[in-house]
């Protein structure tokens, strides 16, 4: 087992600069000292569906914290609370060193920047340096706590300068860069003059407003002026430049790892540390200061995004339409592997739940039975996960399953250099399918379509699911169709499927057919006298007698009723002869040995004849049916007759 250290990271979204910019610290700082990082990896609040988010967020039910040597902490980026408390509680629960980002925690370490008093900073330029009054606000979540402290900065602001506090220009947002377009549209809408300012609680936000508004044809700053907070790539250089709040959030990434390492090495540290924030005054605000990058570097690094972006939609494109062409299981994972070296990643694995397809699967059951389509889990994970695919060492392989509480085997695998693991769940609306757990890949982190990769990946395996469900379904269909309900053997149509194609052949080849026609004993007396589950029994008994007997190609079936009919190609009549003796053997057996009230008998005809096109394999049916009755009526009553006309005849006389 190795004894590198390993940090779990909780966070949702990774393709937003903030949570970028903070693990792009974590891996510097883990790398430098040979730390593995796994990342539990939602994609929340995206695409404002509930149910949606649910089966993102179970991915945080994943780590089993026993096994890890610490924990940083984005809950800021997560937009459930609900989650956010059962994420704090398992962590608190589990006693591993912590760290917190922008939020803090009793017990945990903190890493945090004054946000209450950068905001105050940007409305006071406004009031102070702009002498504007009319301040609007687009606000994060009511209930994340950097958002809280931002809105309360601007209320504080306004008071201190005697301007009125009108809730109709605060607008509660998600941080999401949809709230920008909806917040101009409310704005524009009020009856309230239109705002000299609108402050915006991130930069994705403030973008957003600042695009809304020129499609109406205000100019900003000319007519409104904007502010965002974070100064990230995007504000910095955008046209106009974005007034906004510079965070060192490279900084909070490396330093949380530095307070996990000092903490396992017993080295005295404080547990909050708060750090500097700096406001950048430029286009969006009227002021002329540039903190934009040179246009050399603008240039570069935009067509390295655009060129990626060309790169990653085409794998997206292609991924889709080969996935979805799937038309079973083993395709699938056939074609999802040339997706997976796409990623240039160092390992891959899928992981899915024992029931993904609907209910747990048998031990030695090697792929699931779909039985049961609604059993999939929403909560947690099943504790048997399969992993029919995984990649490492430059090899494809199918991996063991594993118990849930490892997370991976692969983790415990020796390895001298760090590894950075991402675990990203899979899922159909608030059905959990399992994860995926990528390592060493740039992708995650580069590419702005990751979460539309993992999106494609739950989606097709989903697609996949249901195929395999449907087929399930038409074998199922098709088993009805041909087998009989009751007695578990052919009826006539399986007998007719399963016999047409051998009949057509002896016919071809001039071979003999054997045909038996067999009709039950007594099976009214039962039924009158036992009840019809007896009968069921019976005739239940009957059809294993015969299906025991056909050890040597015959095909066997329930005509209907209590008749039966045994079909055989090539047969003498001594083979004839055999099998009667045989049915007769274990019916003796049968009642001689079973603890029923009553005995099972039955009468039987074969003929045998080389089939012409003009004779019909019913007409043979027929002759066996007549040599049958003709067997029937040289039968005297029976042992099971005439004890059950005694029976009867008991009955009675009472």
């Amino acid at each position: 087992m190795s004894n590198k250290k390993k940090i779990a990271v909780f966070l949702s979204g990774l393709d937003e600069e903030y949570q970028n910019q903070i693990t792009q610290g974590i891996h510097e700082f883990a790398a430098a000292h040979n730390i593995d990082v796994l990342h539990f990896i939602a994609f929340g609040g995206i695409l404002n569906n509930g149910s949606y988010d649910t089966g993102e967020y179970n991915i945080f039910r994943l780590p089993n914290l026993q096994e890890l040597d610490g924990v940083i902490l984005l809950t800021n980026t997560i937009d459930s609370p609900e989650t956010v408390r059962e994420i704090i509680s398992q962590v608190r629960a589990s006693g591993v060193p912590a760290v917190s980002v922008d939020a803090d925690y009793q017990d945990f370490f903190s890493i945090c920047v004054d946000n209450h008093s950068a905001m105050a900073q940007i409305v006071r330029h406004f009031t102070n340096e702009h002498g504007l009054r009319r301040i609007n606000y687009v606000s994060g979540p009511d209930d994340n706590p950097d958002s809280i402290a931002r809105l309360a900065a601007y209320k504080q602001v306004l008071e201190e300068h005697n301007i009125p506090i009108e809730e109709a220009r605060i607008y509660h947002g998600t941080f999401q860069r949809r709230d920008g377009r909806t917040a101009v549209d409310v704005f524009l809408r009020s009856d309230l003059p239109m705002p000299e300012a609108i402050v915006c609680a991130n930069d994705t936000m403030a973008v957003s407003v600042i695009g809304a508004l020129n499609a109406r044809g205000i100019r900003v700053p000319g007519d409104i002026m904007v502010s965002g907070f974070d100064n990230t790539y995007n504000a910095r250089n955008y046209a106009p430049e974005i007034s906004s709040v510079a965070r060192p959030l490279g900084q909070c990434g490396a330093l949380a790892c530095q307070l996990l390492y000092n903490a396992w090495h017993g080295v005295p540290q404080t547990r909050v540390h708060k750090l500097e924030m700096q406001p950048r005054f430029t286009e969006s605000c009227g002021c002329g200061a540039h903190y934009c990058d040179t246009i050399r570097d603008f240039k570069k690094h935009n067509y390295q995004i655009q060129e990626d972006f060309n790169v990653d939609i085409s794998l997206l494109s292609r991924m889709a339409c080969s996935l979805v062409e799937c038309a079973n299981y083993e395709e699938y994972i056939e074609a999802l592997k040339e997706f997976v070296l796409e990623t240039n990643c160092e390992e891959f694995y899928l992981c899915l739940c024992e029931n993904w397809l609907g209910h747990a699967l048998p031990a030695t059951q090697a792929e699931p039975d779909p039985s049961t389509a609604d059993a999939c889990l929403i909560h947690g994970y099943t504790q048997r996960m399969l992993v029919p695919l995984s990649y490492y060492e430059g090899k494809f392989r199918c991996h063991e399953d594993f118990h849930v509480d490892q997370m991976l085997p692969a983790l415990y695998r020796q390895v001298d250099h760090m590894r950075c693991f991402y675990f990203v769940p899979l899922h159909f609306r608030e059905h959990c399918l399992g994860y995926y757990a990528i390592c060493n890949t740039a992708f995650p982190m580069r590419s702005s379509l990751f979460h539309s990769w993992s999106l494609n990946l739950s989606n097709s395996m989903e697609n996949i699911r249901r195929i395999i469900y449907l087929d399930h379904a038409v074998q199922e269909l098709d088993k009805l169709y041909a087998t009989d309900p009751l007695s578990g053997i052919a009826n006539r149509n399986g007998f007719r499927r399963q016999t047409e194609p051998v009949f057509a052949r002896c016919i071809a080849e001039k071979h003999p057919v054997m045909v038996m026609f067999i009709d039950m004993d007594g099976l009214k007396m039962i039924n009158d006298t036992y009840g019809h589950k007896s009968g069921d029994i019976a005739i239940r008994s009957m059809a294993t007698i015969l299906h025991e007997c056909c050890t040597n190609g015959e095909i066997c079936c329930r005509f209907g009723g209590d008749e039966f009919i045994v079909f055989a190609a090539n047969y003498t009549q001594q083979d004839a002869e055999r099998i009667t003796d045989n049915i007769q053997k274990k019916l003796e057996d049968y009642n001689r040995t079973t603890s029923m009230p009553f005995a099972l008998h039955a009468s039987s005809g074969y003929h045998i004849a080389v089939p012409t096109p003009d004779k019909s394999l019913f007409a043979m049916v027929t002759l066996a049916d007549t040599i049958m009755y003709a067997e029937k009526r040289k039968k005297r009553h029976s042992k099971y007759l005439k004890s059950s006309s005694s029976i009867r005849q008991d009955s009675e006389s009472n």
